[in-house]
């Protein structure tokens, strides 16, 4: 039983899109603390660690062409510390919330959590987004802010404050992120 989810969303980015370079930018300063944390979550028997990330639009593609995609991008150096240990769950989707068209809501009840732990990027698309669908699906929510990175700094503070306002998301540095 898996009392928390770790839930990496859209890591595997070419980024070859048009905010790519100031993404990128706001990405670089969170690898560090996601790449320890994922690696903290792997490590532990208490939660269960998935990966949600966008096909971009390849239905045919699955979680090897979607990291090669990601390792020949622009930025090879923002994936590669960042790629799924071996043995997590991978989710393809297609839209912004880690929940729409993907096996999460099943994953997540079969393993019995109770609280997502969401990071990735976009903090204002899909972090916000995958945070609702949580919210009303009932489970708790946690976001560490340095695990999160957005596009435009001022959507993505007001997008956690959202969370933590109307989602009762708890906001919480990522060495703290599996405690109650």
């Amino acid at each position: 039983m898996a009392r928390f989810a770790l839930i990496v969303i859209d890591m595997l980015n070419p980024y070859e899109h048009q905010d790519a370079e100031q993404l990128g930018r706001q990405v670089a300063t969170i690898i560090e603390p996601l790449a320890n944390l994922v690696a903290r979550a792997h490590e532990r028997d208490d939660v269960e660690l998935v990966y949600v990330n966008d096909n971009y639009g390849d239905f045919a593609a699955d979680r090897h062409r979607i990291e090669a995609r990601g390792l020949q991008g622009k930025r090879p150096d923002l994936v590669e510390p960042i790629l799924p240990p071996p043995g997590c769950a991978f989710l393809p989707k297609v839209r912004h919330s880690a929940f729409f068209g993907t096996a999460l809501e099943y994953l997540l009840s079969r393993a019995r959590v109770e609280t997502v732990v969401l990071t990735g990027q976009v903090t204002e698309q899909c972090v916000l987004y995958s945070a609702l669908d949580a919210y009303v699906r009932h489970y708790a929510l946690a976001v560490p802010p340095d695990c999160v990175a957005a596009i435009h700094q001022d959507l993505g503070q007001a997008a956690l404050r959202m969370m933590e306002r109307n989602m009762s998301a708890r906001l919480t540095p990522s060495a703290e992120c599996f405690t109650s």
